[in-house]
């Protein structure tokens, strides 16, 4: 049984009371919002992951993306970068792993680390036609639904499933005037086979039988936004919207089926579309949770992308985003390496905290006020504990050592609160 029918049953699992002691709030709130699909726990039923909740007046959560590629692929340095990732605050890890050795990639990640995992199971079913069969576009409907059957048996969380790329919408792509075309990778895979075979999208015209095996095992479907922009151009154009009016029928049919389903929203958009494409989704798709990747707000700034993603961020998730999917300094250029991953995270955790201030999430002023305390104080080993990076600040505090622990080197004996605190 998956977490949304026992919700809808009355019942309440041990999940459900760990992730409202978490949230701190009342346990009922977290059943009403699993019964309606505005919140979700991504947990198999055969996995060993601890309970994370996600969607509406909840914490604002953070995804980490690793995983190898046939051109770089070391399972150890992954297994290292996922519990970086964990070290500095990623609630979820993605393995978006295709390199050969892809299955040892995500079996080490899965025993490192305990938050849920999510996958792309189509990467495994087109690395599989690829080996035995010559090239992505041979892989059949059976690789596809075998991929996906094999992560949900493995204990996977949840997986993004591009079920919104229709034939019909490939032919609409062709004929618009995107600069970027499709730049999801299992998006592209999808839309490269419907162009091969000229048939419509297996995970589209299946969807019944998807939803069977999610509800076995409670796998988490994340609807994946296969036609997302690639660049600010292609922002908020006719075939983004209409994939997200596609996913949110399918949303429906997931919750009736007692499935629980999240949706991914675009990677790069103008500021000024943000919150408006954020309004589209919570409205099209009935509030289900939105995992966003940023969205990256210039595409100006390779190397930087960590900060025009956390720009992105703290607007989507102020207007209503539940998940962001962190981007590291690398995005588009390298697979990050470990200080890449916490940077990336890092950034993220400060776009959910500002946005979280801004909509009021429990906690979250709590935490600026206490930090605000410790620094009128000089209480400098309260305000490393409190920030999301402990060891940056806390070098440099060390880089001029001073005698006096109620100033630092930029203002010296000039400091402001120094100089009024016995009046004010």
């Amino acid at each position: 049984m998956t977490q949304m029918q026992d919700a809808l049953r009355g019942n309440i699992t041990p999940e459900m009371k760990l992730v409202a002691e978490s949230e701190g709030i009342d346990v009922q709130k977290i059943v009403r919002g699993l019964s309606d699909g505005r919140i979700i726990i991504p947990k198999n039923v055969e996995g060993k992951t601890k309970a994370v909740a996600i969607g509406k007046g909840l914490k604002t959560k953070i995804n980490a993306n690793v995983g190898s590629s046939s051109e770089l692929e070391k399972v150890k340095w992954e297994v290292e970068k996922a519990k970086a990732a964990v070290k500095y605050g990623a609630d979820t890890i993605m393995d978006l792993s295709t390199g050969p050795d892809y299955q040892n990639v995500l079996n080490a990640i899965m025993e490192a680390v305990n938050v849920p995992i999510g996958t792309v199971p189509i990467y495994e079913a087109g690395i599989t036609a690829s080996n035995s069969k010559g090239a992505v576009v041979n892989m059949d409907e059976d690789d596809m639904f075998n991929a996906i059957t094999n992560q949900a048996k493995a204990g996977v969380d949840f997986i993004t499933v591009h079920c919104g790329i229709t034939k019909d919408l490939i032919g609409k792509v062709q004929d618009s005037n995107r600069i970027m075309g499709i730049v999801s990778r299992g998006g592209s895979f999808l839309a490269a086979w419907i162009l091969q075979n000229e048939l419509e999208n297996p995970l589209y015209k299946n969807y019944d039988y998807l939803l069977e095996i999610a509800s076995e095992y409670d796998v988490t479907l994340s609807l994946g936004d296969g036609l997302r922009p690639g660049c600010l151009h292609d922002a908020s154009d006719v075939s983004q919207i209409q994939e997200l009016v596609t996913l949110g029928e399918l949303v429906t049919r997931a919750r009736n089926e007692g499935v629980q389903v999240m949706v991914e929203g675009p990677g790069h958009v103008p500021i000024n579309q943000i919150k408006a494409n954020i309004e589209i989704q919570k409205t099209v798709c009935k509030e289900a949770p939105f995992y966003v990747l940023g969205p990256l707000v210039t595409d100006l700034a390779p190397g930087y992308d960590h900060i025009t993603s956390a720009i992105g961020g703290a607007i989507a998730a102020s207007a209503g985003a539940d998940f962001l999917c962190y981007v590291t300094p690398a995005e588009h250029l390298a697979i990050p390496n470990i200080d890449d991953v916490k940077e990336g995270v890092i950034a993220s955790k400060i776009a959910a905290e500002a946005a979280d201030v801004a909509k009021g999430v429990k906690g979250a002023w709590d935490r600026e006020v206490e930090m605000a305390n410790a620094r009128k104080n000089f209480d400098w080993e309260k305000q490393f504990e409190l920030a999301f990076d402990q060891e940056k600040p806390r070098k440099c505090r060390e880089r001029k050592p001073i005698s006096e622990d109620d100033m630092c080197t930029m203002c010296g004996e000039f400091c402001a609160l120094r100089l009024v605190r016995n009046n004010i």
